[in-house]
C-alpha cells in the first residue's frame, strides 16, 4: 500500500485544458499504480478541456465532487453535478466546460 497526502500532490498539465488546475493523485510514478490512473481538476468559471477526438484507446470515469460541468460529445450533452459520475468508453470524443459561476472539483480516473 502506499498513500498518498494531498498536500504533496504535485500539479500536471493536462493537454488541451483551461483555466483549471489538474493535480495527479495516483499513477506508475506516484504510487506504482499500472492498471489506471486518478487525477483531480478544478475548474474555475469558464474552464474546461478542449474537445478531444475519438483516437485515445483509454476509458475514463469522471465524478464530480463540487460544482457541475457539462460534458459534451458529438452527439450528447450531460451535465454532471456534485456526486454523478459518466463513463466515457474508449475512441468517444469529449469537451468539458464549467458554464457556471463556481468552480467545480472533479475526479477522473482513466486505464493506461
Amino acid at each position: 500500500m502506499k498513500k498518498v497526502e494531498f498536500k504533496n500532490v504535485k500539479p500536471y498539465k493536462a493537454p488541451k485544458h483551461f483555466d483549471c488546475a489538474t493535480l495527479k493523485l495516483q499513477g506508475t510514478e506516484e504510487t506504482g499504480a499500472t492498471k489506471f490512473w486518478m487525477g483531480l481538476t478544478h475548474f474555475l468559471p469558464g474552464g474546461g478541456a478542449e474537445y478531444a477526438y475519438e483516437d485515445s484507446e483509454t476509458e475514463k470515469i469522471y465524478v464530480v465532487l463540487e460544482g457541475e460541468v457539462v460534458v459534451k460529445s458529438k452527439t450528447e450533452r450531460f451535465v454532471i453535478r456534485k456526486n454523478d459520475s459518466l463513463f466515457i468508453p474508449p475512441f468517444e470524443g469529449r469537451e468539458i466546460i464549467n458554464e457556471t459561476n463556481e468552480p467545480a472539483t472533479m475526479l477522473v480516473v482513466v486505464n493506461y
